[in-house]
């Protein structure tokens, strides 16, 4: 297949541009809302869908006919009758954007469960788009890409160059990537999320499936698989709920400015929207070279600047927090060295500080070089779901949150992202995520659960982690 490939000509921001086209269906938007261009360089607004992939286990619905199938199996056949090749500087000029759910990661992993199924979505979501708005953050151009599968394509981008031209009027050009220092003043105080929710809006009243002291007591009953040998850590989640009368485009809206993140997204996908501020990257694959960055420890930001180097230091210093990510690290490095090269999967940033509004985090990052035979499909088949969110040995890690945690999580710690024709992929993990249906919001907080865990301390964590999310609904 052959792609047009264009620059537009526009001083709007991506998020003008999303804005113009937030009430087509389906639309999709991987969006780097933070101004960090070595982590979330591009951009990329998905517009005018052709074909929709997505089902649960084996069962795949491809523009509503069933057919049984393995899913990557069908996914890649499809993905191979639009193959490209691409010549341009872009890591990505057309393919698909959507999402596999944490759920989706049970069945493929067979690990046995018995949790409550609340939310009762598709375990994957794959658009195919014939029109894509792609932004280099570091260079400031805009591209337009069609795949001509709708429309001729140089009559589809100059339809859509005439939309965005007619439509630019009254936009102030002020959403293109937020300046964090900016906005940090505005998150300084620290008043009770939770409390000033419930009195001071009656619409937001959160709802979870763990009181405190169910999830303290439910770390305590990890630590105990954990002194019995089964793990060494596991991530334990805590589900919120919430009623609003927001739009979908409102909370992403507000997300975005006072949570900006490098992998951020927004999908508008059937009867349901994600709305992701995720500052964590999964898999990043680009001519053969995969990448990973596990995020593991957290600190609040303070309300001081005195504070927030208090936070910083403890945070590097910690004996917990460093072991904790150095274990992920390691479960990381043995995920892609059953896909890559042997001697290739290398560790190239270890205890990485990353500052985000509300949030201090350690990272990691580890690359490797995949081999000749094995695909982005494949290698996401190998390693999904991500070991920072389910722990380490990973299958008993899965076993234990299932029966711990008493439900399902759903597209939350799944991943969200594209696989491009040309073969290159990028995909968050979907932490910091709202789903939202009707006029209902849902999302999962967590944290990693080690021996050395403080069981009020990794409930208040998960609080960190929600405020923003909770401000924003």
């Amino acid at each position: 297949m052959k792609m047009t490939l264009k620059e537009l000509s526009t001083q709007l921001s991506m998020f003008d541009l999303f804005t113009i086209f937030k009430d087509k269906d389906h639309v999709a938007f991987l969006d780097s809302s933070r101004d960090a261009k070595d982590l979330g360089r591009y951009s990329i607004l998905g517009i005018n869908p052709y074909l929709i992939f997505k089902g649960r286990e084996n069962n795949c619905i491809v523009n509503g006919e069933l057919i049984q199938s393995d899913p990557f199996e069908l996914l890649r056949k499809l993905m191979k009758q639009y193959k490209v090749s691409n010549e341009s500087e872009l890591p990505f000029i057309g393919g698909c954007i959507g999402y596999f759910s944490y759920d989706f990661g049970l069945t493929l992993d067979r690990v046995q469960h018995q949790s409550l199924e609340e939310e009762q979505l598709p375990h994957y979501y794959f658009i195919f788009y014939d029109n894509f708005i792609i932004c280099d953050h570091l260079t400031g151009r805009k591209y337009l890409s069609a795949c001509g599968v709708l429309d001729e394509a140089n009559r589809t981008t100059s339809q859509l160059e005439h939309i965005i031209k007619n439509q630019s009027i009254g936009f102030d050009n002020l959403n293109e990537n937020v300046n964090e220092e900016n906005i940090i003043t505005r998150n300084r105080k620290k008043e009770d999320i939770l409390l000033q929710a419930s009195t001071k809006n009656p619409e937001a009243r959160f709802t979870s499936n763990f009181t405190q002291l169910e999830y303290e007591h439910t770390v305590t009953q990890m630590k105990e698989y954990i002194r019995s040998g089964d793990i060494y850590i596991a991530n334990l989640t805590q589900r919120m709920k919430s009623a609003t009368n927001k739009s979908s485009y409102e909370i992403y809206r507000d997300l975005r400015q006072i949570n900006p993140a490098p992998f951020s997204s927004y999908l508008k996908l059937e009867s349901f929207e994600i709305i992701s501020s995720s500052p964590e990257c999964f898999l990043k694959l680009e001519n053969k070279r995969v990448e990973t960055r596990p995020i593991k420890g957290t600190r609040p930001r303070g309300e001081t600047e005195e504070q927030d180097e208090q936070n910083r230091l403890e945070l590097i210093n910690s004996e917990k927090d460093r072991a904790e990510l150095l274990m992920i690290v390691d479960l990381q490095r043995n995920d892609l060295s059953k896909v890559c090269k042997p001697g290739s999967v290398k560790v190239t940033e270890l205890f990485k500080l990353e500052e985000y509004s509300t949030v201090f985090h350690l990272v990691s990052t580890v690359e490797g070089q995949l081999k000749d035979e094995v695909d982005s499909l494949e290698c996401m088949k190998q390693c999904f779901p991500g070991g920072s969110i389910t722990g380490t040995p990973k299958i008993r890690a899965m076993e234990i949150i299932d029966e711990l945690e008493g439900i399902k999580r759903g597209i939350y710690t799944g991943c969200i992202g594209y696989f491009g024709f040309d073969g290159n992929a990028d995909f968050n993990i979907a932490i910091r995520t709202i789903i939202k249906r009707g006029n209902e919001v849902s999302f999962g907080v967590g944290g990693g659960i080690t021996w050395d865990s403080e069981e009020a301390a990794e409930y208040q964590e998960t609080l960190d982690k929600a405020k923003a999310l909770m401000r924003v609904v």
